[in-house]
């Protein structure tokens, strides 16, 4: 396993990143792992050399973070492993269980340690941008949750380049801690951040962690042009919302026919791509299957020539904006 800086501070992280949505509760949803099941994909990843893994405090309702904090407390020590977590979604159904006012990101970041059972998070993200509640507010709460100890670093997620350079802005000129991460969905059939996102993340030296690096197992393999699915794809109402344009099967079928010119799989395909892109930094991969994460970790060893880089890109159709609110 390769590591590399996060952004341009002087924090190593693994080139992939273990997502903990897949593992919590399968009470939130019906494939996600129950902890038995999660905790040999935590040890695994730990020996296959990811020391990067991201939770949010609403995956399982707080479920996940528990799983997580018993795991790698069980697995590794506490100063040799990166941990992520996430803020905003609803905790409750109290009018200040969500968002990123003050009061509940004081809350949140106090029930992310109790749950993680940890003194401090590396990575304490805004999951998305907060319309009812002044960045200000959210940006002084942060830098407040920094200067306390309880993170060590802030990133963001998915939002607009003009609402990710206006909070750059407003924490440098009044001396807060700043973003030093960006986690936006970014994958073979959706590529709008390259637009404004990634130039804008590249310039300021911010980390890029993208979510969602197999379009939610659409670049698996098998759809290709047959348009196959799995039954979770024939189910999940969120990804067609996202992907299966006609251009997206194209694609899928390019990332299948390179995978078995290599003798690979098209998940590997998908992700080395996404690993030569400029200013990626982490993908941050799933698996509710072992071979999945040995898998992922064997792609970050493959070189895409610049015939193959081509041609998986040149059926690509611009997507209309998603997931920014």
């Amino acid at each position: 396993m390769d590591y590399i800086n996060l952004g341009k501070t002087g924090l190593k992280v693994s080139r992939l990143t273990l997502g903990m949505m897949s593992y919590g509760t399968s009470k939130w949803r019906e494939w996600v792992l129950d902890e038995e099941e999660s905790r040999p994909f935590v040890r695994r990843a730990l020996e296959l050399g990811i020391n990067f893994f991201d939770t949010a405090d609403m995956y399982s309702l707080g479920m996940s973070e528990e799983v997580t904090g018993r795991a790698l407390a069980d697995f590794a020590q506490r100063d040799d492993v990166i941990i992520a977590t996430k803020v905003f979604s609803p905790m409750g159904p109290g009018p200040n269980q969500k968002g990123l006012s003050r009061k509940h990101i004081m809350q949140s970041i106090d029930g992310s340690l109790r749950r993680l059972k940890t003194d401090y998070v590396d990575l304490y993200q805004i999951h998305r941008w907060d319309y009812e509640t002044p960045i200000e507010e959210t940006l002084d709460a942060l830098n407040d949750v920094v200067r306390s100890g309880k993170a060590r670093y802030i990133g963001a997620s998915s939002m607009f380049a003009y609402q990710f350079t206006r909070a750059l802005y407003l924490s440098r000129i009044h001396g807060w801690a700043q973003f030093v991460s960006m986690q936006n969905q970014y994958n073979l059939v959706y590529r709008e951040e390259e637009r404004e996102m990634l130039p804008l993340c590249i310039e300021e030296g911010i980390g890029v962690i993208p979510w969602s690096p197999l379009a939610r197992g659409f670049l698996a393999g098998g759809r290709g042009a047959e348009k196959n699915e799995t039954t979770r794809a024939r189910s999940d109402i969120y990804a067609h919302n996202l992907y299966y344009k006609d251009a997206d099967f194209a694609v899928a079928a390019q990332v299948d026919e390179i995978a078995a010119k290599r003798g690979v799989k098209s998940a590997q395909i998908a992700l080395a791509w996404l690993l030569h892109r400029p200013g990626v930094t982490s993908p941050i991969i799933g698996a509710t299957k072992m071979y999945q994460l040995e898998e992922a970790v064997s792609a970050t060893g493959i070189h895409l020539e610049a015939d193959e880089l081509a041609a998986l890109e040149a059926a690509y159709i611009p997507h209309a904006v998603a997931d920014h609110d």
